[in-house]
């Protein structure tokens, strides 16, 4: 029965065996989410829950304990898995997920202009999620605005179905195959991580190598496919010798890899999230705005530095403010943290 977006303590919808969760995103987003998933679990703890996502999705996950059962990978959706334009969920695609009889469809996927029509299309009995001004609503929602730490927004969705919440922060386990892509690790081994998707959440590279150096520990860098260039930048500043890992390693690997570490330096990025989540303490660049959304929520274990630059420092154009205008410089907003700042947090989390 649908119920009103003021209820924010809904009850279990009763008879539930299949719910579908849409969460088709980056690293770094499914991990925030993943709080607010373990607590659809263990409200429906017979049910199966099946993750609408993407293709590293179903690998990350697959033979890894937590509360997902199955993922089906989306193809390619406007608003739904990629963000270009003109591509409308397949027929067939729709029609599949359809004979899955979902009982429950839980939208963790942002705003809904796009994902809530997505969710409804695959005729569950209830329906829940996010709902901004410009989205259809489901049978029950609650109000997105931007500006929310998300790991409490995907757990205010789960509330809505009667969500019985267990860690705030997202926990991932570490499985032999993981680390079997491994070799052996240096003790007192310290992890960099200096890209981000987007290059104004990327401290300059030579201040992650005078961190590393600073250090006096082992160091691995690390980084994607696509950051190869980035960790070398960084490795050559570096007067001390480094481990590179670029594109080295699946997500199940880096996984591993941090767990084996005292502390990783990071941006604000998946990867930080996913060091949090294997329980290794963290250190994290962050624009002000972005800390926001995706800063760590607690301070014994994670240090935040904090960026508070109003505006791109080529043309001044403002990020604040609810709906900022992007300028087309791609320049870092969080070159102004401190080197000594993040040393002096590391050093305390080392300690």
């Amino acid at each position: 029965m649908p119920v009103p977006s003021k209820d924010r303590t809904a009850a279990v919808v009763a008879g539930v065996r299949r719910i579908a969760v849409l969460r088709a995103n980056a690293l770094g987003d499914f991990l925030q989410a993943l709080p607010g998933i373990e607590a659809i679990r263990n409200a429906y703890p017979g049910a199966t829950l099946t993750l609408l996502a993407r293709r590293w999705h179903a690998d990350f996950l697959a033979g890894r304990p937590g509360p997902v059962d199955e993922v089906v990978a989306l193809p390619p959706i406007t608003g739904v898995s990629t963000s270009e334009d003109g591509l409308r969920a397949p027929d067939a695609l729709l029609a599949r997920l359809r004979d899955l009889r979902f009982d429950l469809a839980v939208q963790m996927h942002g705003g809904g202009r796009h994902s809530n029509p997505f969710v409804l299309a695959l005729g569950a009995g209830v329906t829940a999620g996010l709902r901004a001004s410009d989205a259809p609503p489901l049978d029950r929602w609650v109000h997105y605005g931007f500006h929310q730490p998300e790991t409490i927004r995907y757990l205010e969705v789960a509330a809505l179905v009667g969500g019985r919440p267990g860690r705030i922060e997202p926990g991932v386990t570490v499985t032999d195959r993981d680390r079997a892509e491994l070799g052996e690790l240096p003790e007192g081994l310290v992890a960099i991580h200096p890209g981000a998707n987007d290059p104004r959440r990327q401290w300059p590279p030579e201040c992650f190598a005078a961190v590393a150096d600073r250090l006096g520990r082992p160091v691995v860098i690390t980084g994607g496919e696509a950051e190869r260039d980035l960790v070398a930048r960084v490795a050559g500043a570096m007067r001390r010798p480094a481990i590179t890992a670029a594109g080295r390693l699946s997500v199940g690997g880096l996984a591993a890899l941090y767990e084996g570490c005292d502390l990783v330096v990071a941006n604000d990025t998946g990867p930080r999230h996913l060091a949090a989540a294997v329980g290794t303490a963290t250190v994290g660049v962050y624009w002000c705005g972005n800390l926001i959304n995706a800063g760590p929520l607690t301070r014994h274990r994670h240090r935040p530095l904090v960026s508070w630059t109003p505006a791109c420092p080529v043309c001044g154009e403002s990020g604040l403010g609810p709906h900022p205008r992007r300028c087309p410089h791609e320049v870092s907003w969080v070159a102004d943290v401190p080197v000594d700042a993040v040393l002096e947090e590391a050093g305390d989390l080392l300690r």
